[in-house]
Parts: C-alpha cells; structure tokens; sequence
C-alpha cells in the first residue's frame, strides 16, 4: 500500500446501493475492491427477479464502468468477480484485495441474492430458492468476514458495513409482486441483521466494528427496470447517495466502535449529521414527515 490509502471492498457495487457506497469511499480517499456478479456492461441478467418475468435486457452497470468512475475520482480500484452462491469466489476477492492493497479497512457486505423465484408466492417457490436466499443473504456474507477478520485484527482494527433492509423487522401489507417483497427476502434479511450485534462484543476486544446500515427505500437501476412492474416505484425513492455518504461517513468515523451493534438508519442519520439537508427527500423521510413518530 505504497500511498498509505485505507481499502475497502464493496460486495454488489457494479450498481445500486453498493455502487453508492464504493463512490462515496472513493471519495474519502479510500481505494475499492469492487465485487458482483457483472464485471462487463451490458452482459444479460442470467436470472430474473421472478419466474414471471422472461426479458433478459441487461440492467445498466458493471464493475468495470464503477472502477472506472472511482479511477476518475483519484483512487485505485480492482475487480474481483463475486457469485455468493459459489464459496471459492469469496476466497478469491479477499486474496485480490490483499494481493493488491496488502490490507482490508472495510468490508462493506451489500450483494444479495437476485435470482428465480425472488418475488413469487411461498407455495409457488421451491425450498432450494430459500436455499440459496440463506446462501447468498447469510452465510455469503459470514464467509467473507470469516475471511477479512485475520487481516482485520492483524492491523488492529477495521470496520464491516452491512446493508440491512427492513423487511427482516417489519412485513408488507402487500402480496409479493404486488408491492410486497419474497419471503425468501425478508427471513433471510431478519438473519442477516442479527450478525452486527451477534458479532460486535466478540469483535470488540479486536477494534473491528459491526454495524448494519439501513439503507431506507433506495431507487436502484434494478428496481426502475426490473421491479417496477411488482408495485417498485422508483421516482418515490431515495438516491443511492444517501446510503452512499452514509457508508462512507461510518467507515472514516475516529471511532466508528461507538457504532458497532447498532442499526444506523441512513437518511435519517445523514439529516441528522449534516451530510444532506434532506428536504428534497420524499415521504416519509421528507419534511412532510419531520417531527412525526418514526414508524
């Protein structure tokens, strides 16, 4: 690490919530290992979100068009091709960044399972669908901090940013497809939110903070192309920048352990803590809602 940049390596980051988070790291001097599936623009979604769905028109983004915008920012980037469904990927991303950077600082764990079945009802999905939910939502992620945290404690410290959602607390009104999420999603995420602070009093005594990043309700590249016609309205959502800063804010705190178990709710905090004014935010995180319970 001839410059004596901090590293980070975001999971998901060709686009979405993890291209945010690999920006906005770039941007506070860190240098990225950015991980996905799509490492080339314009290459066919080999799954569909939903077993309804038969287009494979490919979703804009890859990792070579983020790498190439964080180049642009003033930090180095190197790709590392990630399927969480396959456990020998998770070895080779950790190894390029030590390969390349010598160190991890932050591990931001944002890819989730996309694939078959991700939106159908629970007598229309077969077992292995939440399966590979659990593989990819749980148990990928589990294996990639198993892999960072010699490095971690080797150097003293580091942070893992994991991007929650709130369907693992809260349930839809909704049907899934009709606005409501896949139950593979949301006990999977409920799982997934329990590793921050499961793990932050064992990290503790290593410096390495766990904490989980509620995003809010995002507009993704996925969910204007590939969710819309499930009830997703994107022109509701909130930009990718407000996890993004928030990400980034975390991840360069002097103390980011004071965060360490705790879910950190993005576009409230990034109000809170004057990364963005948020009055063009839309409900319920906008003015229209400020000094009303938060639900």
């Amino acid at each position: 690490m001839a410059d004596g940049n901090k590293v980070a390596l975001v999971t998901g980051a060709s686009r979405g919530i993890g291209k945010g988070c690999a920006l906005a790291l770039a941007r506070a001097g860190y240098d990225i290992v950015v991980c996905a599936r799509t490492v080339k623009e314009g290459t066919p979604l080999e799954h569909s979100s939903t077993v309804r769905r038969s287009d494979t028109t490919p979703l804009p983004g890859s990792l070579e068009t983020t790498a190439k915008e964080i180049e642009a920012l003033g930090s180095r980037a190197i790709i590392a091709k990630l399927d969480l469904l396959e456990p020998s990927d998770a070895e080779a991303a950790i190894r390029t960044a030590i390969d390349a950077f010598g160190r991890i600082d932050v591990l931001v764990n944002n890819a989730r399972y996309i694939g078959p079945g991700h939106m159908d009802l629970f007598l229309d999905t077969p077992m292995e669908i939440y399966e590979q939910h659990f593989q990819c939502n749980v148990l990928g992620p589990l294996r990639l901090m198993k892999l960072a945290v010699p490095h971690m404690r080797a150097q003293e410290g580091g942070v893992f940013i994991h991007v929650t959602s709130g369907a693992g607390q809260i349930e839809s009104p909704k049907l899934p497809g009709e606005g409501g999420w896949g139950l593979g999603y949301s006990i999977s995420k409920a799982a997934f939110n329990r590793i921050a602070p499961g793990l932050a009093k064992e990290f503790q005594q290593h410096g390495i903070a766990v904490i989980n990043l509620e995003p809010g309700f995002v507009a993704t590249e996925r969910m204007a192309q590939d969710l819309a016609s499930f009830g997703f309205d994107a022109n509701t959502a909130l930009s990718v920048d407000v996890p993004g800063k928030v990400c980034a804010y975390l991840a360069s705190h002097p103390t980011p352990m004071v965060f360490s178990g705790r879910t950190i709710d993005a576009p409230w905090f990034a109000v809170d803590a004057g990364l963005i004014d948020g009055k063009d935010f839309p409900p319920p995180y906008g003015p229209s809602h400020w000094g009303l319970p938060r639900g």
